[in-house]
């Protein structure tokens, strides 16, 4: 993971050149300073220090961690004597660039340097700043004093409440950073006044897996929201769940490998550190004391094998997938698809890269990644799954530059028939047509309006024809979809509250587009059985969600689940929905299952749970 400071430039130990160029710092020196301060005093009681751009020198504190690699490094130093103001934190980061800081932990020192607000990712990245000490000089007075008695964040100490919004409103949003901090009110306030300072979590739910960039997250608050099976749950724009902190690691990892943990394990004992930001999941605990992973979690599902009136219909993003990805995780995916789906009759595949990968030189084509995947399911004992797609127009479809991911659908010949209709291509738009008194389809398989703006840099829609081989005359649309990303939105920690959601806007068109599909089945046969599958990267309670549902053509069947079982990805520690199945009218009658297998786990084939829905046509 890049550091959030990589921009600066290195300097020597001691006396650190500010990198002025840096797209996230703002110093903006004066020739005010400020002798005597204490850190109290530079933190404020808003989000921006009050001495911003100027000097400070004889400020005190004690070293409580050093962060010794990359090119972030520095340490934080906290005052061992707190104003009476909960509102200003009593620490500060040192900044020192690539050098590494000559001080120790427990080490008393006196500071001098310029204060600057450091925005992760820039500031027009909308995160909140760090506030820190830059062309630092310090003097260590003593050594081996006791470090402040870390905080504890736990249900008492983290309000409900998330965040607070600001009266007025800039072309970005609505910045909170010059509003009065209420730390006893608002969760992103506590965590901002407690800003560099040691806290410390005891007996933490882990919420979010390890990652590959080892970090993790844990809840302060274990009862809030909790899934069945121990995440948290994100169900409203109105409840972020303010518990949520990320969990990273100042131990070297020689001395210390970082814990490898899943969802509904629990980070035992006591973790502690100073509270950093920054811009991959904001506050984060930088623990130089970790607890021990205790196993709680569940193991990964297997859904029942669907019967023999039964139609099974899967969606899975396979996380771009393509013939330069190791054999490994085509061996899992094939693994999951046979025995922890029970080898569904048709599956809606995500994220399908062209034969190349990332390759960026025209290749659009995908049967060789297909071929390689469906080998791999017969290897595991699985059927021969046949294949349908439509490959798209290079470079027009998002995703990694070169990878021209598009969706696909598998289905089993053994059990259902794919309706072939000639004439489907990248920018021939499948339309709707009367056939005896049914619905039928242009061309199959077909793209969705691929030619209207809602569709740019975009996945287009695949609408399929199937039916089921024991049930003569039997016709179900499939509708395979991935809606533009969430890239470009305000993050939930944002300094602007509410966060802006500027992504949704193209998501929403993409839903209407699908919609007014759907109803031109239904008017040709209001009978017509229809299954809206897929990644459309968004919350079941989502304005493209509503669009998409509109009129009451569709159901999302994610709402007849148990509240505490609705999710299939994980993301900053929230379990979320953004895969969703939707079936019309007349598919009264369903069996529908999130089959948690990857989105919980450290080890996992993709970032997204499969969904596998069972229908009677």
């Amino acid at each position: 993971m890049p550091s959030r400071r990589s921009l600066r430039r290195p300097a020597a130990v001691g006396a650190v050149a500010c990198a002025a160029l840096a797209t996230g710092l703002l110093t903006a020196p004066q020739s005010a300073s400020a002798a005597g301060s204490r850190i109290h005093d530079i933190q404020g009681s808003t989000r921006i220090s009050p001495l911003a751009g100027k000097q400070v020198s004889g400020v005190p504190g004690t070293v409580t961690a050093v962060r010794a690699f990359g090119s972030a490094r520095g340490f934080w130093v906290q005052d061992p004597h707190p104003d009476d103001n909960a509102a200003t934190s009593e620490a500060v980061f040192v900044f020192t660039g690539k050098e590494t800081p000559k001080v120790d932990v427990g080490d008393a020192v006196t500071l001098a340097g310029t204060v600057s607000e450091y925005y992760p990712g820039g500031k027009d990245a909308g995160l909140q700043s760090v506030t820190q000490i830059t062309d630092a000089t310090w003097k260590t007075t003593s050594s081996d004093a006791p470090l402040p008695a870390a905080f504890k964040l736990n249900p008492a100490s983290v309000p409900d409440r998330y965040a607070p919004e600001a009266d007025g409103a800039s072309a970005d949003g609505k910045n909170i950073e010059s509003l009065p901090l209420r730390p006893r009110s608002y969760a992103l306030d506590r965590y901002e006044s407690l800003e560099g300072m040691r806290v410390a979590v005891a007996g933490a739910p882990v919420v979010g897996p390890t990652s590959t960039h080892h970090e993790l997250w844990v809840t302060a608050e274990p009862r809030h929201n909790r899934t069945v099976r121990g995440g948290t749950l994100y169900s409203s724009y109105g409840d972020p769940n303010s518990g949520r902190v990320k969990v990273a690691s100042l131990i070297p990892f020689a001395q210390r490998p970082f814990p490898v943990a899943d969802v509904g394990d629990e980070l035992t004992g006591t973790t502690a550190g100073p509270l950093d930001y920054d811009n991959f999941g904001g506050y984060t605990l930088q623990a130089t004391e970790l607890g021990t992973v205790t196993d709680h979690g569940p193991a990964p599902e297997t859904t029942r094998k669907q019967t023999s009136g039964e139609l099974a219909v899967a969606t899975y993003n396979v996380e771009n997938l393509s013939p330069t990805t190791p054999q490994a995780k085509f061996d899992r995916l094939a693994k999951a698809l046979v025995h922890n789906l029970s080898a569904p009759d048709v599956v809606a595949l995500e994220e399908v890269q062209d034969d190349n990968g990332v390759t960026d030189d025209g290749v659009v084509s995908a049967g060789a990644t297909l071929k390689k995947l469906t080998d791999a399911v017969k290897a595991a004992g699985g059927p021969a799954y046949e294949w349908r797609q439509i490959d798209p127009v290079n470079g027009q479809d998002g995703g990694q530059p070169g990878g021209n991911i598009r969706v696909a659908f598998l289905f089993n010949p053994d059990r259902v028939s794919f309706t072939d209709i000639k004439g489907g291509d990248a920018t021939t738009p499948v339309k709707v047509v009367a056939d005896h008194g049914k619905a039928a389809l242009s061309v199959s398989p077909g793209r969705i309006a691929p030619a209207e703006e809602a569709w740019k840099d975009s996945r287009k829609p695949l609408v399929g024809q199937f039916s089921l081989k024991n049930r003569p005359g039997s016709r179900v649309f499939v509708v395979a979809n991935h809606f533009n990303s969430k890239g470009g939105d305000q993050g939930l920690d944002s300094r602007f509250q509410p966060p802006a959601r500027t992504s949704e806007t193209q998501r929403t068109a993409q839903a209407r587009l699908v919609n007014a599909f759907v109803k031109d089945l239904l008017a040709k046969d209001p009978k017509a059985d229809v299954v809206v599958a897929g990644d459309l990267n968004d919350y079941q309670f989502s304005p493209a969600l509503k669009a998409l549902t509109g009129g009451g053509v569709l159901t999302d069947l994610v709402g007849g689940l148990p509240r505490a079982e609705r999710y299939g990805y994980v993301y900053s520690g929230n379990s979320q929905v953004l895969d969703h199945m939707l079936t019309s009218r007349h598919l009264a009658r369903t069996d529908y299952d999130i089959v948690h297998i990857n989105a919980e786990y450290a080890d996992q084939a993709s970032d997204h749970d499969p969904q596998v829905l069972r229908i009677r046509p």
